[in-house]
């Protein structure tokens, strides 16, 4: 799946990445600073219709969030180092509980990735367009 989207047509871009993503629950998140992974990953919360707050877990590592179907979370690996760091922090815990993750920058610990993961690539088109393109891992 490919989608161009703005923030006026993110959550139409998020309710495509659900429907695309079947019954996967684990999410990698892939692109540069600055194109858009908590934005998008905000988005998707608001599709799920997550009652907590949705924030960004750059210091955290993890959030969990609740939603009507569950618990989900989002994940963010930027301040680790390997996948040893990962685990420690409870990463792969959350990986494999069987529950919806949505984790960015997971180049950071790819080796303990479920094999079903859904990598989803965005990327800078201009100051306010972002392409998405979603991949078997």
């Amino acid at each position: 799946m490919q989608v161009s989207f703005t923030l006026d047509t993110i959550h139409e871009a998020a309710r495509k990445l659900w429907e695309a993503a079947g019954d996967r629950k684990v999410f990698a998140f892939h692109g540069p600073m600055g194109a858009g992974k908590t934005t998008f990953v905000h988005a998707l919360c608001d599709v799920k219709e997550v009652t907590s707050t949705v924030g960004s877990p750059t210091f955290s590592i993890i959030n969990e969030y609740a939603y009507p179907g569950g618990q989900l979370y989002h994940i963010d690996l930027y301040r680790l180092k390997d996948e040893e760091e990962a685990i420690r922090a409870g990463v792969e815990d959350c990986l494999y509980s069987g529950n919806i993750c949505l984790v960015e920058w997971p180049e950071r610990a790819e080796g303990i990735f479920p094999e079903n993961t859904l990598s989803v690539h965005i990327s800078v088109t201009d100051p306010s367009t972002r392409f998405l393109q979603i991949n078997e891992k």
